[in-house]
């Protein structure tokens, strides 16, 4: 597998390329279903960065190539992974005896979405054979009968078939989304660490009534609320006797603090030999979600007592608590390392540690101090020890 080994030992480079490069190093570059070219070119989309992704899209629209649309069904599909949705890949050709779907968006107990792929809504497309696909879907057990479909348009300007749809018997059962559109909920929720948010991202692609605009209001709202609890969510230290007060601050730039978490998380990944993808603003998992990291970064402050400080959400615990190898890694904004904590060690400490519950919002605190010499510890409060932090440092560039 050319392309693959070929990222393995020059990512930067392969990211250089454009997504028919890209194309022409996996298996024979010949993209047809069943083949090592399939296999590889889609297992390099799970490892890519989210932002190589909406430009390949981008790309497949604006200057089309030989099998510029099937390219694009590839990355459509990896798009609904990166909003969560356990996917199936559809077929890139139809078959005798076999259903055209493009792919299958799962996710737990909502309904299934079947996704039709179009780079144009220029030509008409036939409801009437979607709805047979779904039907078919459904006798052969692959959806649920309260499947809907998914129509995803290149371009923004779908106003013929968003009519086509409308008028039609199947209007409660389709929905449509530029790719654009598609693209901004991808991005929003990499910057979410909310769960509510990310799911009312997901119930969007749902149908849904619009005379009543209630759900698109708690999208907004949620988002907002999300945005706003992200503003100081890291460097929310408590007030203790002696030190500043939350509201008195100098708070580190967003920017800064996700900059240096990518940096960390990075240098973790070359270390463990695999890529790690975003699932959201805090969290990372590699393309089969067995190992799974959360990044926490924190400023220095004042004083060898309790330099560095973080929280750990009960949301992060549980996205670790599922992993096969889970890591808390705790970076400093003014260190060249970093720590990853396994979570086997807070999975058995984190009942010792300090606990901020406040109404829907809770933490644990995990202080770091000085010991003697100047290595740091978790300061684990509640039963008067210390963990060290060195057998778990890494370096970070």
């Amino acid at each position: 597998m050319a392309l693959l080994s070929f990222w393995k030992s020059n990512k930067d480079e392969v990211l250089k390329l454009t997504v028919e490069q890209v194309l022409s190093n996996a298996g024979d570059g010949n993209l047809r279903d069943n083949t090592e070219c399939s296999t590889e070119f889609r297992q390099f989309l799970r490892m890519a960065p989210s932002e190589r992704l909406f430009g390949y899209a981008r790309h497949c629209l604006e200057k089309a190539f030989d099998k510029s649309g099937l390219v694009l069904q590839d990355i459509v599909n990896e798009l609904g992974r990166r909003l969560d949705f356990e996917v199936e890949d559809g077929l890139y050709h139809g078959k005798k005896n076999a259903v055209g779907f493009d792919g299958i968006w799962r996710y737990r107990e909502q309904p299934d979405l079947i996704i039709e792929v179009k780079t144009t809504d220029y030509v008409t497309i036939s409801l009437d054979k979607l709805a047979i696909y779904k039907e078919k879907l459904n006798t052969g057990g692959k959806v649920q009968r309260e499947a809907s479909i998914l129509i995803i348009v290149g371009r923004e300007d779908t106003g013929a078939l968003e009519a086509q749809v409308r008028g039609s018997r199947y209007a409660w059962d389709m929905r449509l989304i530029s790719i654009e559109r598609l693209i901004k909920l991808v991005q929003i929720k990499e910057k979410s660490d909310d769960p509510a948010t990310i799911n009312q991202i997901r119930q969007l692609l749902q149908p849904f009534e619009y005379t009543k605009i209630d759900k698109i209001i708690d999208v907004i709202f949620t988002t907002a609320v999300d945005v706003e609890n992200q503003q100081g969510s890291e460097e929310e230290t408590p007030s203790e006797p002696g030190e500043h007060e939350i509201g008195k601050q100098i708070r580190t730039a967003p920017e800064l603090l996700n900059a240096k978490r990518q940096q960390a998380v990075d240098a973790f990944a070359a270390i463990k030999g695999k890529e790690l993808v975003k699932q959201s603003r805090t969290l990372f998992w590699s393309s089969d979600k067995e190992l799974r990291v959360c990044c926490a970064v924190s400023k220095r402050y004042a004083g060898d007592y309790q330099p560095y400080w973080y929280a750990f959400h009960p949301k992060w615990d549980d996205f670790l608590a599922e992993a096969k190898e889970g890591f808390l890694l705790l970076s400093c904004m003014d260190r060249n390392e970093a720590f990853a904590v396994p979570y086997s060690w807070l999975a058995e400490n984190k009942k010792n540690l300090n606990m901020t519950e406040n109404g829907d919002r809770s933490y644990w605190h995990i202080a770091v101090t000085s010991l003697d010499g100047g290595e740091l510890a978790i300061n684990v409060s509640r039963v008067g020890s210390k963990t060290a932090l060195k057998p778990y440092r890494f370096p970070i560039e």
